[in-house]
């Protein structure tokens, strides 16, 4: 269980770095606001829900792995783009898909995590706090990343982003109470989340947003 729960860390870092250096990137930002950014998607959903658990201080600064493995990999997607100036034009048609695929596998790794953190933290019978920390977990990065690159937070707009997260995190939640192995049901909320957000991006699902309809000035 502990060799999941790290490979699922490093995948949930590795996803998210990618999609944060790009977001910095995309903004302009130096190779500090690379970096920065890098770092805060990738470990921010982790230190709010080590907050919100009471872990003190939070496991990135415990272990320094994480904002080493994020730094690391914003300075490899950093130095790809800038010694290569002509490949961020010849792949903009591919990075709404790449950043697409990095959210995605971030978000669910990242969130059936936070629920197995959950119960391994003696709170298999506090559903809520399960999905809530694996929820908080998933999209924290994100959203910390949306912010500092003055942009709408992905979860409020589009792909029903947070949703999937939530359903990965009911699905994991429900089947860890089961009798089913507690990797079985991190796989299957993995595979929800995944599912959903490919479902959503093939067919254009959004939730119901209300149409302004008055004219601009």
């Amino acid at each position: 269980m502990q060799i999941i729960l790290l490979v699922l860390d490093l995948l949930g870092t590795l996803a998210f770095a990618v999609s944060g250096a790009l977001v910095a990137i995309r903004r302009r930002m130096d190779i500090f606001g690379v970096l920065v950014l890098a770092i805060v998607t990738a470990t921010g959903g982790g230190v709010l829900r080590d907050v919100i658990m009471g872990s003190l201080p939070p496991v990135t600064f415990l272990n320094p792995l994480y904002a080493g493995v994020s730094a690391l990999t914003g300075l490899v997607v950093f130095l790809v783009m800038y010694f290569h100036p002509k490949l961020p034009q010849r792949v903009t048609a591919f990075y709404d898909w790449t950043m697409f695929l990095f959210d995605t596998l971030g978000v669910a790794a990242f969130t059936v995590d936070g629920v197995a953190l959950a119960v391994n933290h003696g709170y298999r019978t506090n559903f809520f706090l399960m999905v809530f920390l694996g929820v908080i977990t998933g999209v924290g990065g994100g959203v910390m990343r949306d912010i500092l690159a003055d942009r709408m937070p992905d979860i409020l707009r589009k792909h029903v982003y947070a949703l999937a997260s939530v359903l990965g995190a009911v699905v994991t939640s429900l089947l860890i109470r089961t009798t089913l192995p507690q990797q079985t049901a991190m796989i299957a909320g993995f595979a929800a989340i995944v599912l959903l957000r490919v479902l959503a991006a093939r067919f254009r699902w959004d939730l119901p947003k209300v149409q302004d309809r008055r004219e601009e000035p």
